[in-house]
């Protein structure tokens, strides 16, 4: 169930937003205090955040500028300022969206399941999901249950290629000719290399045994 975190001062309508969210099909939850407001979203993680722009202690505006530099989590702004700075201001800054106050709530999770079909979208096209690990393309992991491992931008190329051709033999002349081709210019050695670092990050999931080597042949992913 994705989760909506309420990000409003006013305890009426921050109250009637989760109780709507969550009889339709979400996992609302809001903020009561506003002493930590950048902080307490990057740590709560949700799937969507819907913001305030007049909050206590931190400007909406400028929460929203501080949360694109860490997170790309969709913003839909909701506020009783109706003009077009403030709005100019809020899309600026990365907001998805930006809705004045009073609404009509319909629309509003109209926009939200588009925003979130639209980011469910993303999320799958920068993820290669396979039965025994995860590659997050976007942050250049390989994850495995709650671990993730950080890869170098070559060992993902050559994790990612041995991956399409899973099962495969493939020869080091492959993997260079591909590389070579993704602008990655790599050497025999340098490919050793790469291949040593990727096993051993390998192993730190328990995942050594997947890539073999294949004598005078090359590697293969099972």
């Amino acid at each position: 169930m994705q989760k909506i975190l309420i990000v409003e001062d006013d305890e009426k309508l921050r109250g009637e937003l989760e109780i709507f969210f969550n009889n339709n099909g979400y996992m609302a939850e809001s903020l009561k205090k506003f002493d930590n407001t950048i902080s307490d979203i990057i740590n709560i993680n949700p799937d969507l955040v819907l913001l305030d722009i007049n909050l206590p202690m931190a400007d909406g505006e400028f929460v929203c500028k501080e949360i694109r530099k860490q997170s790309n989590v969709p913003i839909i702004i909701i506020t009783s300022r109706d003009n077009e700075v403030d709005e100019l201001l809020s899309i600026n800054y990365g907001a998805d969206h930006y809705i004045t106050k009073p609404f009509n709530i319909q629309i509003l999770l109209a926009k939200t399941n588009s925003l979130l079909r639209r980011s469910n979208m993303k999320n799958e096209q920068d993820k290669i999901v396979e039965k025994d690990f995860i590659i997050n393309l976007s942050n250049s992991t390989i994850i495995k249950y709650d671990k993730e491992i950080e890869l170098t931008k070559n060992e993902l190329k050559i994790l990612k290629f041995l991956n399409e051709k899973r099962n495969k033999i493939v020869s080091r002349e492959e993997i260079m000719d591909y590389l070579w081709e993704s602008e990655s210019f790599i050497d025999d050695n340098t490919l050793t290399v790469n291949i040593t670092r990727l096993r051993n990050k390998l192993e730190e999931l328990n995942l050594k045994e997947l890539l073999e080597t294949k004598r005078g042949q090359g590697y293969i992913l099972r």
